[in-house]
């Protein structure tokens, strides 16, 4: 009679285990879709350089974030990229121009904003230089904005800039 609660008692404390971790792992916001930029809601600081894509192609599953990324080329063409961010907080490495960065995410305590710290060294004038990055991404109006608020260095200091997209 004693086993048998035991083993009732453990199948109970394994089935909350599953239903709390699956809720904590659901109860992350989603990410995925098509996204267009949106000056008019986006906030450049006064600053002439708009460091933004025109579009982003998003998408999430339990453990990798991936983002293509479009933005002006030469020429009037498109130069786009791909980047993939590990949603665990390890470490991703990703191309970036003639170098490569490091990023981890970590999600805020309720699931609803994730920041994105990203590391890049390249060579200044036989020098290696860091540079880091921060960006802050969470949903707007239901779900139909995307906020990406992003911390950089600039000339005078930090550079904060917010660009907004339009869910298509």
């Amino acid at each position: 009679m004693k086993n048998s609660k035991t083993i009732n008692v453990r199948k109970l404390i394994c089935l909350s285990a599953f239903l709390l971790s699956s809720a904590f792992l659901f109860g992350q916001v989603n990410f995925s879709g098509t996204w267009a930029f949106n000056d008019s809601k986006s906030d450049f600081g006064g600053s002439e350089f708009r460091f933004a894509a025109t579009s982003l192609s998003v998408q999430q599953d339990a453990g990798v974030l991936t983002v293509e990324s479009t933005m002006p080329g030469r020429d009037w063409g498109e130069m786009k990229t791909t980047s993939k961010y590990n949603l665990d907080g390890s470490v991703s490495e990703n191309p970036m121009f003639n170098s490569s960065s490091n990023s981890t995410v970590a999600w805020s305590a309720d699931k609803s904003t994730l920041t994105i710290t990203t590391t890049m060294t390249f060579d200044w004038d036989g020098q290696n230089m860091d540079m880091k990055t921060t960006q802050t991404w969470k949903l707007a109006e239901g779900g139909k904005i995307l906020m990406i608020e992003s911390v950089r260095p600039g000339m005078d200091g930090e550079m904060k800039t917010t660009a907004a997209y339009d869910k298509k």
